[in-house]
């Protein structure tokens, strides 16, 4: 299945592993690239810049096959000495970074003069063309489904992904909600170059999360994720917890007058209890597709089973519809 974003990556299948923290480990990256995906490190999971460097060494031991980086630039607590990482990411020759959040206009030259191709996560149809615009390679386009932050337009991924194949020049993956073979079909029908999946990669067994994660994907619904910081306008979907629960509280409390200190110590330092230590009463990014997760296979199991299936759908039940 040759596309442009297969073309672009040098890689054999157009699916995208999603930059996720304190998920996108080394084990999982290369995992995905291994499957002829394209595996992600999260940058910023990593304390340092020195400690970016090691897992990037560590993935190369693992795969020589492409693998990016996920550098994210959001609103945050801290600010992260963006420059160093971004100076690791090309002393360990990773030629693949996706960007997400703030615009990564001044970054770019750096990355773009060591020959690294940049795909820029994006909400709408506005920030694609924009990214486009200052030189992105290509363009992850979020739908509403998705996992942690998917904007503040709400638009979902059937009427986003053709508006985006509309307007768009540089290549662009489908993500948000997507999981399987079906959507794999669908997002190339409606314009894409490949997929980006997130929240499904967890629930596999090279994800180095507690099975506790794992376990909580396989037994939600669609119905069970909750959109949370909406006042703050740093809107982030998550999976239901009492935590969760008593953030959408506060948020309808406080209204407008909501402030990130009403609610820091329920968000701030949540992910390596969850992620790693299994507590599961906090609020971490999990998209819509939990209702579609059904088994935990291997990256290469999960990847097979997608491009097979998709393989199938094209050629039988499309083409006999075509017919």
């Amino acid at each position: 299945m040759k596309t442009r974003i297969t073309e672009l990556f040098g890689i054999e299948h157009p699916i995208v592993q999603g930059g996720m923290h304190y998920v996108g480990f080394a084990e999982l990256v290369a995992a995905v690239s291994n499957a002829g995906g394209l595996g992600i490190i999260t940058a910023l999971t990593q304390p340092t810049p020195e400690d970016l460097a090691k897992e990037i060494a560590r993935c190369h031991d693992m795969t020589d096959k492409p693998f990016g980086v996920n550098l994210t630039m959001l609103p945050g607590f801290t600010n992260p000495p963006y420059p160093e990482y971004i100076q690791a990411i090309i002393e360990g020759g990773v030629k693949i970074v996706e960007t997400a959040g703030r615009n990564p206009q001044e970054h770019l030259p750096a990355m773009q003069a060591a020959g690294i191709k940049i795909i820029h996560k994006c909400t709408s149809v506005r920030h694609s063309l924009k990214a486009e615009s200052i030189g992105c390679d290509a363009v992850s386009v979020d739908g509403f489904e998705c996992g942690g932050h998917p904007g503040e337009d709400d638009i979902p991924n059937m009427v986003l992904l053709p508006r985006a194949a509309e307007e768009l020049k540089i290549p662009f993956v489908a993500s948000g909600g997507i999981g399987n073979a079906q959507q794999l079909v669908a997002a190339l029908a409606l314009g894409a170059d490949g997929i980006n999946m997130g929240t499904r990669f967890i629930a596999t067994k090279e994800a180095p999360v507690h099975q506790n994660v794992k376990d909580a994907l396989i037994n939600a619904s669609e119905l069970d994720t909750r959109l949370i910081m909406r006042p703050l306008r740093n809107t982030e979907r998550v999976l239901v917890s009492p935590v969760v629960e008593q953030i959408v509280e506060i948020e309808k409390e406080k209204g407008a007058d909501m402030t990130i200190g009403d609610i820091a110590k329920l968000v701030g330092g949540s992910y390596p209890k969850i992620m790693q230590e299994g507590e599961m009463d906090g609020a971490w990014s999990c998209g819509m597709v939990a209702g579609l997760i059904h088994d935990i296979p291997t990256c290469a199991e999960l990847i097979d089973r997608l491009i097979s299936e998709a393989d199938s759908i094209i050629k039988e039940r499309l083409t006999m519809l075509a017919g």
